[in-house]
């Protein structure tokens, strides 16, 4: 009996030093990783997140030796997939593609974590502008001409959205703050709809993304008036930027970037940035970069933080300013 104790307890000492052993490796930067690692992407599948994530998930696979596996959590404008990431251990295994939306929703959800202290950020992948495009019955060939247009007719334009409290709704109220004109939101389930009631002519202006929104304006069923970031649209280089036309203060810039759980190891983080940043700046990444107006945005951990703060304080200001509420 006594012997069989002894085997017992030796076998179980073993079996928890071994457990031990085995989580000291998954957790040692300088093995990392050494088994599969889980991106969260939380949206459905098919859209320019899980693009993404799955174009960032086979380049990762490829320069770090293990498979980066998506695994999309829809749900709640982003926040169910985000909730999931940030409650996982911070080993490095349970990772998170974020959009731009994630800064966003803090001020229209009730957000069961903080979007910025419980975190670590990683680092920033790539980023685009929108594009402000009207049906092309719109009497407006440019964006003062839409201005002073909806100054004319205050209420009588209506601008369609991705949602209420999505990006596109604030991208959207931004510029009728800065813009100080006062058109009606009408708010779908997706971009895919805004842009087809858009085209119909039931809503006459949106602000859409360059990959969804480049199809219909070369097609000729929607005008591109200007762009929302600092720099013009390679692929649309006649369309002048939102701030060339003096409106100084508006710049929206549509952007992914990777998280993980607060606690993470500084040094795999640093690890991750490095391999994003050459993932992301490597020329066979442009032209599928550029397939969705996007450019890759090198840069370090603490500046995608920084960014994420900054973004975070000036979309929680223009949503209390204009009352924006979620769906």
């Amino acid at each position: 009996m006594i012997r069989a104790t002894q085997l017992f307890l030796r076998a179980f000492v073993t079996g928890v030093v071994g457990a031990c052993a085995v989580t000291a490796q998954a957790q040692d930067p300088a093995s990392y990783p050494n088994k599969p690692v889980k991106i969260i992407v939380p949206f459905a599948p098919g859209g320019g997140s899980d693009f993404m994530g799955r174009l960032l998930a086979k380049q990762l696979s490829e320069k770090l030796g293990q498979p980066f596996i998506v695994e999309n959590k829809p749900g709640a404008g982003g926040n169910l997939g985000a909730e999931i990431a940030v409650k996982s251990p911070p080993d490095g295994y349970t990772l998170m593609l974020t959009a731009a939306s994630y800064t966003v929703n803090p001020y229209v959800y009730k957000v069961p974590f903080d979007s910025l202290k419980d975190i670590t950020p990683i680092a920033q992948l790539a980023r685009g502008p929108f594009i402000i495009a009207v049906n092309p019955k719109v009497t407006a060939n440019s964006l003062k001409e839409l201005v002073d247009l909806a100054k004319k007719q205050p209420g009588k334009l209506s601008y369609a959205s991705a949602g209420s409290g999505s990006i596109t709704h604030i991208a959207s109220e931004y510029f009728m703050d800065v813009a100080g004109i006062d058109v009606v939101h009408v708010p779908y389930k997706g971009t895919s709809p805004a842009l087809t009631d858009t085209i119909a002519g039931n809503t006459q202006i949106v602000f859409g993304t360059v990959a969804s929104t480049i199809p219909h304006v070369k097609g000729g069923k929607l005008r591109a008036l200007a762009v929302s970031t600092p720099k013009r649209l390679a692929a649309l280089p006649d369309v002048p930027t939102a701030m060339e036309l003096g409106y100084k203060d508006y710049q929206v810039t549509n952007w992914h970037g990777l998280i993980g759980p607060k606690g993470m190891s500084p040094d795999i983080v640093a690890k991750l940035n490095k391999a994003v940043n050459e993932t992301m700046g490597a020329k066979s990444m442009e032209a599928n970069l550029e397939s969705d107006g996007l450019t890759a945005s090198p840069g370090s951990a603490a500046d995608f933080g920084a960014q994420l703060a900054s973004e975070s304080a000036r979309w929680g200001a223009i949503v209390k300013k204009r009352n924006i509420k979620a769906d």
